[in-house]
């Protein structure tokens, strides 16, 4: 693939889901504005991936049926509204009505990274999957960055302004940039939706990495929900500008992202998930002392990101396998799986943080991440057993048709 089409498709993913992020680090402020308790405005992260997951499992299999460079340009249109209606809310309800409608069409991402998977060749399929997820995780930090920075500003309805304006401008280079991506498939829509099911079904491990994705990114929201309440109350007392900079120290899933790929293109695949795995848990601990230590904060924020992104790069490239004409609804199967772990996460880290503190929500994200990696050793010592049992039924056949 050409490196500047690399470089757009990354580019687009990385500005479709920065929308469901740059909310996170205006929630202290909006709690204020509109006189909501952190739990109610927590609430906001909800909506966004609950939209999220709606546009996930309703929109993304759209693009095994039609022509993906009118699809994406249509969707990442109709972002740049959506995107518009929040930085013009006038009430709180209003507010999370624009960001659940900003969360259905953020799905347009997960358009574009099967996309960029069918347009590579099978020997750098991992190095471009990496390198447009490096794209999309640099666009989540990026949202949380700007967005703080803009709303210390100009108040934090300007940053939802700027990001429409960007996603408009980006909707007309797509249209002229992108080459033309017929469909793979010539089946009806609803017939696609029921496809996923029977994918799921079918597929074991499409519903281990689902299982790992979930809980990975329950770990990224029940950090990311709750991280700016720590750092706008004692003993930090910092403002948005300042909490969306720790977004940047969550570069290094951006950096793991193309060294995930690399290692699936060589075959480590199974090594380097449980290496992420136990990343993801050991940042927990770094975690809970950032209660009153910002670097331990910062480097547990590093681990924690680097470990998520890791792990799903892995599952990703591992999923993208399984059926080359139906890598958007193999997405729609595993992101669903995910957001519904991040809807999750964040409720519990609202509702945890809100009651319990910052400590409380550590041992949430500890247990969750323990839960990952018995799930990985389970089912890869079921699969292990599997394999073993049907090398043995081979050899077996092959013994008895060479017999006299």
């Amino acid at each position: 693939m050409p490196r500047g089409l690399v470089a757009l498709l990354a580019l687009t993913a990385g500005a479709a889901v920065a929308n469901l992020y740059y909310v996170q680090p205006l929630l202290d402020r909006i709690a204020g504005v509109f006189h909501v308790s952190d739990g109610t405005a927590g609430l906001l992260v909800t909506c966004t991936q609950g939209g999220y997951v709606v546009g996930l499992a309703l929109l993304v299999p759209l693009g095994d049926l039609y022509e993906r460079r009118r699809l994406i340009t249509i969707m990442m249109l109709l972002s740049a509204v959506a995107t518009a209606a929040c930085g013009a809310g006038t009430s709180f309800s209003v507010l999370a009505a624009a960001l659940v409608a900003v969360g259905v069409l953020a799905a347009v991402a997960q358009i574009v990274v099967p996309l960029s998977s069918a347009l590579a060749a099978p020997q750098e399929r991992g190095r471009v999957v990496g390198t447009v997820m490096s794209g999309l995780l640099i666009g989540i930090l990026a949202a949380r960055t700007l967005s703080g920075l803009i709303a210390e500003i100009g108040g934090w309805r300007l940053s939802f302004i700027v990001a429409s304006a960007g996603l408009l401008a980006l909707s007309v280079l797509l249209r002229y940039g992108l080459p033309p991506a017929p469909p793979t498939e010539q089946i009806r829509y609803r017939t696609a939706l029921r496809s996923v099911l029977e994918l799921i079904r079918a597929e074991p491990v499409l519903r281990q990495r689902m299982a790992l994705g979930a809980c990975g990114f329950a770990c990224f929201s029940i950090l990311w929900t709750s991280v700016a309440f720590l750092l706008g109350g004692p003993p930090y007392h910092y403002g948005e500008g300042v909490i969306g900079l720790f977004g940047l120290a969550g570069l290094a899933g951006a950096l793991s992202a193309p060294l995930a790929g690399h290692a699936a293109d060589r075959g480590h695949g199974s090594l380097g998930t449980t290496a992420f795995l136990l990343l993801v848990l050991a940042s927990w601990s770094l975690l809970a002392l950032g209660r009153s230590s910002v670097i331990a904060l910062l480097a547990g924020i590093v681990l924690l990101d680097a470990g998520v992104q890791g792990a799903h790069i892995l599952n990703q490239t591992k999923i993208y396998g399984l059926s080359a004409a139906a890598r958007s609804r193999l997405t729609t199967a595993y992101m669903v799986s995910m957001f519904l772990g991040g809807v999750a996460g964040s409720l519990l880290s609202a509702t945890v943080y809100s009651a319990s503190g910052w400590p409380a929500t550590c041992a949430l994200g500890a247990g969750v991440a323990a839960i990952a990696i018995g799930l990985w050793a389970a089912t890869s010592r079921r699969f292990a057993r599997r394999r073993a049992v049907q090398s043995r039924a081979r050899a077996n056949r092959d013994l008895s048709s060479r017999a006299p």
